[in-house]
């Protein structure tokens, strides 16, 4: 299983943390850079601008946020490429400005990589390879 966490950009950095992504397309208000202890500032799979804006503004709701975000992430096919790559060497860390981190993009992002490294790993076993309860017939019966 994969570890992925989720954590506020203000929030003091772990040793555990692993790799630690800001996943916003601001920069947080009042850091520098060096004192986040940041693996990347990675913008390609935040939200849009105008999508950030229409969710924080209430113009739209949390269901059509979420069905849209997934959208620009579907049209942006490789976004999820750096993020999944850190997943796999060990624990990813998102991190975000935003105050409440289980209304924000993060949750959703995090579900997103899941989805797509669980399907890397369906895709990397191949069409036509069997599983092993396939065999237990084959196995089950006695010699003659």
């Amino acid at each position: 299983m994969h570890d992925i966490r989720l954590k506020r950009i203000y929030s003091e950095a772990d040793p555990e943390d692993g790799a630690r992504v800001l996943v916003d397309r601001l920069w947080p208000r009042g850091k520098r850079r060096d004192a986040l202890s940041l693996t990347d500032w990675y913008r390609d799979a935040s939200p849009s601008n105008i999508l950030r804006r229409q969710w924080q503004q209430g113009e739209i709701s949390h269901a059509v946020f979420i069905r849209r975000y997934r959208w620009e992430m579907a049209d942006a096919k490789d976004c999820l490429v750096p993020l999944m790559r850190w997943c796999r060497e060990g624990r990813l860390t998102l991190l975000s400005g935003a105050r409440n981190l289980d209304q924000s993009h993060l949750p959703i992002l995090r579900d997103a990589i899941l989805e797509a490294l669980g399907q890397e790993d369906i895709d990397a076993d191949g069409p036509g390879l069997s599983s092993p309860p396939c065999y237990a017939e084959q196995f089950s019966e006695q010699p003659k």
